[in-house]
């Protein structure tokens, strides 16, 4: 584990310092990613200005799952956000310059590209997220208090499971990154909406089947005081640790499982 975190740090360091090289290109593709994410809470606006609820969710309820997966999923795209990039480089052969090195390819590819623009999500996901909690009426309590961070945190660690285990697909369907992308970008999308306006299934497959609901979903509606769709108890607002750990570590036997099936390009 020392030696993975050491070398993403250096390799992402490396991406931060070239990216840093043109600070003004910098700005501009930050606020670009900043103005682009934005624009999903603005179609969520324009919603409210012609309905006075979403599934019986105000706009504040709305704005605070909004902000809670878009945080949750911007840190996890700013950290690992590249992994979408491996079946390109099992296409070309390039994985094999990443095998011959002596580190960890699982960090390796993780820090490649590192885009510390995509610092423009995290802001403005954190940014909707202020706004949120600054109109919500909730009668805060030690525990609501704690669950905030500690939803956003594991919110991340789910959502780096779900690229890692859709970059080992990618070592058996080698143009699978859209599928990928469906999983991640369209999962932080489903979550910024309340649950009541899905489908009982498509509630059940999110919660037990792949997990995104603990993401935000189970503790924003312990944090609202208002009940989940399918009736579970309270208490499990408190699994995303759990729910996060165990992601990951599945995520993990599934890379180990792809890494090891890898036969490179033959070229």
């Amino acid at each position: 584990m020392a030696e993975a975190l050491r070398t993403y740090r250096l390799v992402a360091a490396m991406w931060v310092r070239s990216t840093m090289a043109y600070r003004a290109s910098f700005v501009m593709t930050t606020f670009g990613n900043f103005a682009a994410t934005a624009l999903d809470f603005v179609a969520i606006l324009l919603m409210f200005s012609r309905v006075d609820a979403l599934g019986g969710y105000t706009l504040p309820e709305v704005a605070f799952l909004y902000g809670l997966s878009s945080t949750a999923f911007g840190l996890a795209d700013l950290a690992i956000g590249s992994m979408d990039r491996l079946g390109r480089r099992v296409r070309d052969g390039t994985l094999d310059t990443l095998l011959v090195r002596p580190a960890p390819v699982l960090a390796q590819i993780a820090a490649d590209r590192f885009a510390l623009r995509r610092l423009g999500r995290v802001i403005q996901g954190a940014l909707v997220l202020a706004w949120a909690l600054g109109r919500l009426e909730v009668a805060w309590t030690p525990a609501k208090l704690l669950l905030m961070p500690v939803a956003v945190v594991s919110g991340c660690g789910i959502f780096c499971a779900v690229f890692v285990a859709g970059a080992a697909f990618q070592f058996a369907a080698q143009d699978a990154s859209e599928v990928q992308n469906a999983f991640t970008y369209g999962g932080t999308t489903l979550l910024q909406y309340p649950p009541t306006v899905f489908g009982q299934e498509l509630v059940r497959g999110v919660t037990f089947v792949l997990p995104l609901a603990f993401v935000n979903w189970l503790p924003a509606l312990y944090v609202l005081g208002r009940p989940y769709p399918l009736g579970l108890p309270q208490w499990t607002a408190f699994a995303p640790p759990l729910v996060a750990v165990g992601c990951c570590a599945l995520a993990g036997a599934a890379w180990r499982a792809g890494l090891r099936s890898y036969r490179s390009t033959g070229s």
